[in-house]
């Protein structure tokens, strides 16, 4: 794989600590929507994807589409891992904090710093159990919150052969964790887990999880009242002097034919090139980026047409 157009940088691998720092802040230049630089590190003996994700605040599957060819449970002593740190922004209102489900990303615009981006890798709903697309608010803040269990996750444990309390305590059992944000979509949070492996998958009932370090972090920023926008942005295109960027996710669904992959395709590039000059923009390679959907921002204009192998 073949990086164009920008930096990356060489780290040397030390997981000293499983937790990582709390969210990942950039800066905010121009307007051109890239943030961050890639990265690359030198896997140790012991590293897995989960933990390495843990330690530099990404998402597991992150790490999977940006490392395809690597085993993520025994990535090998040396083996280069590709961390996937720049991203394109969501083309939405930098305002409040930004969910863009196919990417298993939040983003947060903080109002006391203008100019940057915080943000952190999520888990959101499973297939059967999907985060709503919308425009809501955090409605309240729970410090040590209760879990209140609706009916149909009573009735999904016990299918199981599971007990489930119908109101689950502050403790290592719930799945809450220790923070939650709730959303003014009846139902649905923005909260902590005691089961960070899964951070970076689609495995929650709907909500939003984060790792405990990041909605610690989060829930002392966020107001009540602060604007949350759930979007659906599997291709998102940003600009550089020189040309557009394009970063592609695989698809809330799975089984879209290429036409309407085209459909979401050709929407980020009319939203990227309002003020563009959309002569410089590559299709041919934008539908190869799109195929691979290695969720990295890969250069997609015609002065790269022999970039991608």
């Amino acid at each position: 794989m073949r990086f164009v157009g920008f930096k990356v940088l060489l780290v040397v691998s030390v997981l000293g600590s499983v937790t990582s720092a709390p969210g990942r802040e950039l800066e905010i230049v121009g307007v051109s929507g890239l943030v961050g630089e890639i990265q690359v590190i030198k896997a140790r003996h012991e590293d897995t994807f989960i933990k390495i994700a843990r330690h530099y605040n990404l998402g597991y599957q992150e790490l999977v589409l940006a490392n395809p060819s690597v085993n993520p449970w025994l990535p090998g002593e040396g083996t280069d891992i590709v961390l996937p740190t720049r991203f394109v922004l969501p083309y939405a209102s930098q305002h409040g904090i930004v969910i863009n489900l196919p990417e298993l990303r939040l983003y947060y615009f903080p109002e006391d710093s203008p100019g940057l981006v915080i943000t952190h890798p999520i888990s959101i709903g499973r297939m059967d159990w999907g985060t709503p697309l919308g425009t809501s608010h955090i409605q309240s803040k729970a410090l040590k919150p209760i879990w209140y269990p609706p009916e149909s996750i009573r009735k999904e444990y016990a299918l199981d052969g599971r007990s489930l309390a119908r109101a689950v305590p502050p403790g290592p059992d719930n799945p809450l964790g220790d923070h939650a944000l709730r959303l003014s979509l009846p139902g649905y949070l923005i909260h902590g887990t005691n089961k960070p492996s899964g951070v970076g998958m689609r495995v929650t009932h709907g909500c939003i999880r984060m790792f405990p370090e990041d909605i610690e972090a989060l829930f002392g920023r966020v107001a009540i009242g602060t604007p949350v926008y759930i979007v659906n942005q599997p291709y998102k295109i940003g600009w550089v002097e020189g040309g557009f960027y394009l970063e592609a996710h695989p698809p809330l669904n799975e089984k879209l034919n290429n036409g309407r992959t085209m459909t979401a395709l050709t929407r980020a590039y009319v939203l990227a090139t309002e003020k563009r000059k959309a002569g410089m923009f590559s299709w041919r390679l934008a539908e190869l980026v799109a195929e691979r959907g290695l969720g990295t921002p890969e250069f997609v204009s015609l002065e790269a047409t022999t970039s991608l192998h």
